[in-house]
């Protein structure tokens, strides 16, 4: 009940920007969609992703993010490490400007690189969804506008930015940067993974993955879990 009057109250104001995460974010229908903007107002959005990211990454952790969507889990990251900290990567070139635009509100230039991020660095099949959140390597049949991408290969961006922090959130491509990633350096991994779009079996297949490399799975909420070591 109380989110629900958070929108409506938001949405009499017609907010063009929203504190939230101790961040600023762009809020205006002609930054964000709609369903993005509600869960903005109602303070859902990647909540326990910002969650982690607050309570876990501290001052100078040198930080990969696979998916930075409208740039919010990204701008929590760089107030908790540090401006430069933080490598941001988005798949979806139309993103490029919200991202750059809710840094700039914030003072702050990202470190980010719009290509998708894979196993080998090929070129990417992508589906844009007009909702953003959706939008995924995989055809999750929503009729989104289907583009090819340039990608990077997750152990070239490793090498390069010797991340401490990986945080992940691909729709369903976790199935293949996780697996293939160089992860001896990483203690920490805040991963938003997707049984609904790849089944649970492929899933199960990643996490055991990971516990195979000595991290150990310390929390889970919704879709969003925690590794460290």
């Amino acid at each position: 009940m109380l989110g629900n009057l958070k929108v409506y109250w938001r949405r009499l104001r017609n907010l063009q920007t929203l504190a939230i995460h101790g961040v600023r974010i762009r809020t205006a229908i002609s930054d964000v969609p709609r369903s993005v903007r509600t869960a903005l107002f109602k303070g859902t959005y990647e909540s326990f992703e910002c969650e982690l990211v607050e309570r876990v990454l501290k001052a100078g952790d040198r930080t990969l993010e696979i998916g930075a969507g409208i740039g919010l889990v990204s701008l929590v990251a760089t107030r908790q490490c540090g401006e430069g900290n933080v490598l941001s990567c988005e798949a979806n070139p139309d993103l490029e400007a919200t991202v750059r635009a809710n840094y700039a509100l914030n003072g702050w230039t990202p470190n980010l690189l719009i290509k998708a991020v894979t196993a080998d660095g090929r070129d990417l099949v992508f589906y844009k969804d007009s909702k953003v959140v959706s939008s995924s390597a995989y055809d999750r049949k929503l009729n989104g506008q289907q583009v090819t991408v340039p990608s990077v290969a997750v152990n070239e961006l490793i090498a390069r930015h010797r991340p401490g922090v990986v945080i992940i959130d691909v729709e369903g491509g976790e199935i293949e940067v996780l697996p293939a990633a160089d992860l001896s350096g990483v203690r920490t991994i805040i991963a938003e993974l997707h049984p609904h779009i790849v089944g649970a079996e492929k899933i199960d297949a990643v996490v055991q993955n990971l516990v195979g490399q000595g991290f150990v799975h310390r929390e889970t909420k919704h879709k969003t879990f925690l590794f460290t070591r």
